[in-house]
């Protein structure tokens, strides 16, 4: 049996059906089989609760119509799913631009924002949303930024308070995600002086991924911020702790979006995607985290209580073949481990 636990919710996401997905890999795979999927996952009576969404076609058009709003909505509700997270699309290949490019750049950047914010605004009106954030990130590559770093955080800080200034007008709040290929985001570092330079604490945090921010403390694209040794043992347990312990206690305090995800440790791109933290399956034995134990440094302030910092959290598994995604097993053991996650650090309301 599941714990009494109810909060935070359970979601998964819908993008691991697009990303590293197209015409140099495999096809994406469309909204309503990502929905099925997810609305078919069970573990002892325990189901999703909801998803998370990219607001970018082909799962949802970008400059949507409000019939293509009402539909999208419709085909949650009738899964029994809410949404929550909204991924904006930022990046130039769908109509974005760099936080820290030309002025063009910026202006799409913050536009693609926008309709972020306006889609989530839709659906709460339609009733399907109750929280969740709209997830950004620099769109820009940590090479570039590495040829300016205090130039290109000042940039990328000015983007975002003007997406910032966005969000609040619609009542939301933006989720900057920690991952190692977005420049001005590509260390735990980078990170904190990013959000300190935006200076807008109340619209805008961090959004942790659990295997993202794994490569945080291999300081794969920032060997200065590194916390564990270039020779570290895997085997070395309480070292990984050590550094785990030490990079949450820094972003804790930002993080009002989680990804429950598992990492191997290596890095892995597909498609117009540059490489990042290798997502693996719960199941993968080569993983690195113990899931339940290691999401609690994220979930537990340092009083040892939940931070109830957000209402749900999403598994995030991006890059899998479509072979492992098509199967019902797949999803089945990914709730599993979300319930333990739940079980273990989540709160009653």
């Amino acid at each position: 049996m599941a714990g009494a636990n109810n909060f935070p919710k359970l979601h998964n996401a819908m993008w691991p059906g697009l990303v590293g997905k197209g015409s140099d890999s495999e096809p994406p795979i469309d909204l309503d089989t990502m929905l099925d999927l997810t609305a078919k996952a069970e573990v002892k009576g325990v189901k999703f609760d909801g998803i998370d969404i990219f607001h970018a076609a082909p799962h949802t058009n970008i400059d949507f119509t409000d019939d293509e709003v009402k539909r999208l909505a419709e085909k949650a509700q009738a899964r029994g799913l809410a949404i929550g997270s909204i991924v904006a699309p930022v990046w130039p290949p769908v109509g974005g631009g760099s936080a820290m490019g030309s002025a063009s750049d910026r202006k799409k950047f913050v536009e693609n924002v926008r309709k972020s914010c306006r889609l989530g605004q839709k659906l709460r009106d339609l009733g399907v949303r109750h929280y969740g954030v709209i997830r950004i990130d620099s769109a820009s590559s940590p090479g570039e930024f590495a040829k300016d770093p205090k130039g290109n955080t000042k940039k990328i800080a000015q983007t975002f308070r003007e997406a910032c200034s966005v969000a609040a007008d619609f009542g939301e709040q933006l989720a900057a995600e920690g991952e190692i290929c977005w420049g001005g985001m590509h260390s735990w570092k980078a990170m904190i002086d990013t959000l300190e330079a935006v200076d807008r604490p109340h619209t805008i945090g961090f959004q942790a991924d659990m295997a993202h921010t794994l490569l945080y403390t291999m300081g794969y694209n920032a060997p200065k911020a590194r916390l564990l040794p270039a020779n570290y043992n895997w085997k070395n347990k309480a070292q990984l702790d050590k550094a785990l312990t030490k990079m949450t206690d820094m972003l804790r305090p930002w993080t009002i979006d989680f990804h429950v995800a598992q990492n191997d440790g290596t890095v892995k791109g597909m498609g117009y995607h540059d490489k990042t933290g290798r997502h693996c399956m719960v199941t993968d034995p080569n993983g690195k985290l113990d899931i339940p134990r290691h999401a609690g440094m994220w979930l537990r302030g340092k009083d040892g209580g939940p931070t109830k910092a957000f209402r749900h959290i999403c598994w995030d598994g991006c890059m899998f073949p479509n072979s492992v995604m098509m199967q019902q097993k797949t999803w089945n053991d990914i709730l599993a481990t979300m319930v333990k996650v739940r079980d273990a650090h989540g709160w009653q309301a």
